[in-house]
């Protein structure tokens, strides 16, 4: 039997030489509602590359609304572009690969590297065994192997933040339309199984609202729920993913801060910006707090909350106008923040060290308030040196991001972010 090789293929050329950026960001600014001016902002080190990156890459606007953005694998990203009713599969240079127009209002996004799971308000879903029609929201799935939706799920009212833990979806239920349909707030988590795309348990948190994208840290998920904006008070909830899958009826506790913008640490604990908005007043209430889901957990919320945040952060993010999105840097610890401003122009986008020392502030675009990290090591840049290589162990990877099981000679290849060609 003929053995096959792979051969590394370079690209680098003499640009090799150039030190490689440390600090890779997608900033997604999400425009105005139903204004179709979305946008993406690309980041390196310590400078805009471009604020209009999807456009300059690909010749075209990205849509209207995006409002989440994620990996999915070593060649793909994915991104919820709420009002276009898309969501929109790029490589990580940015280059279009495909849009998917199947389920409309869609919110947040999660994947297992085979599938993405997409949380929608939306009442239909265009399926490969045709149209589901739902009384609420649902959770749809999209294999990535044909880019098709392969099975949608009703949950709660307006299902919001989704996240993947031991095979099992958790979805926060919003209910946010109460306010104008004929439903009340939701105060529930959906358990789905994403192999069955069955709902397995709800969890009652008794908390309404549960908007916005989940911080996930292992087991623990933070949850915010902004109220009702007027007599129920914004709060967090801390879930423990793994005592919910065992059934222990304790597996949450709510704290009375906010969490409107919120992500994950290095080290395991999440940092939350808090909004309350009230009706009556008219006014915005903020905190800013640091947050180890273990030990909220164990003290069930006696212990475990600091009123602080690293360096000069909190000052910093005190003196913008309208605080909008918190993300660190997985890779690298480097802490971002972004202030929309007036909500109606252009935004800026905020860098830290990772011991909350301010680097430098950057213009954006309107409403900048999501983010995702490329690894600053090439993982995603294609390739670097040339040498003969054997079958890689991994999972393999065509030009468009689908996981291949079978490969053909004289055929472009990725694993572990790197090209192959099968000779």
């Amino acid at each position: 039997m003929m053995t096959k090789k792979y051969i590394l293929l370079s690209l680098s050329l003499l640009l090799a030489i150039a030190i490689v950026a440390q600090e890779k960001l997608i900033v997604v600014n999400e425009g105005n509602w139903q204004s179709d001016n979305g946008k993406l902002t690309y980041f390196e080190d310590d400078h805009v590359v471009s604020n209009q990156w999807f456009r300059d890459v690909n010749g075209k606007k990205i849509g209207d609304t995006p409002n989440d953005i994620i990996q999915v694998n070593d060649n793909l990203i994915a991104i919820a572009i709420n009002w276009s009713n898309i969501v929109q599969f790029i490589t990580p240079e940015g280059r279009e690969v495909v849009a998917i127009e199947d389920i409309p209002n869609n919110r947040k996004l999660c994947s297992d590297g085979r599938y993405v799971y997409v949380t929608s308000y939306g009442h239909e879903c265009g399926t490969v065994s045709g149209m589901k029609y739902f009384n609420k929201g649902y959770v749809a799935k999209i294999d990535l192997t044909t880019f098709t939706v392969v099975a949608a799920t009703e949950v709660g009212y307006e299902p919001e933040g989704i996240a993947l833990y031991k095979g099992r979806l958790f979805v926060a239920n919003t209910g946010g339309y109460a306010f104008e349909e004929d439903h009340e707030y939701e105060t529930t988590v959906s358990i789905l199984n994403a192999e069955t795309m069955q709902v397995e348990k709800t969890i009652d948190t008794q908390q309404i609202n549960l908007y916005g994208k989940l911080s996930q840290s292992g087991r623990y998920l933070c949850i915010n729920s902004p109220g009702d904006y007027y007599d129920i008070p914004a709060a967090c909830i801390i879930l423990d993913c793994e005592q919910a899958l065992q059934g222990v009826e304790e597996c949450y506790v709510r704290l009375d801060y906010a969490s409107t913008y919120s992500c994950t640490t290095l080290d395991g604990k999440f940092i939350a910006i808090g909004s309350r908005f009230s009706y009556y007043t008219n006014e915005y209430e903020f905190n800013y707090v640091t947050i180890d889901p273990e030990e909220v957990m164990a003290s069930m919320g006696g212990s475990g909350i600091e009123e602080q945040l690293p360096g000069t952060l909190m000052n910093d993010i005190k003196q913008m106008g309208a605080p909008y999105g918190i993300y660190v840097n997985p890779y690298t610890g480097y802490i971002y923040a972004t202030d929309a401003s007036s909500f109606a122009s252009a935004g800026r986008l905020y860098q830290w060290s990772p011991e909350g020392e301010l680097l430098g502030t950057h213009k954006v675009y309107i409403n900048p308030g999501h983010f995702l990290a490329l690894p600053p090591d090439g993982h995603f840049t294609g390739i670097q040196n040339n040498e003969v290589a054997h079958q890689p162990n991994h999972q393999q990877y065509n030009l468009q991001g689908q996981r291949v099981k079978a490969t053909q000679r004289g055929t472009l290849y990725i694993s572990d972010g790197q090209k192959y060609i099968v000779k």
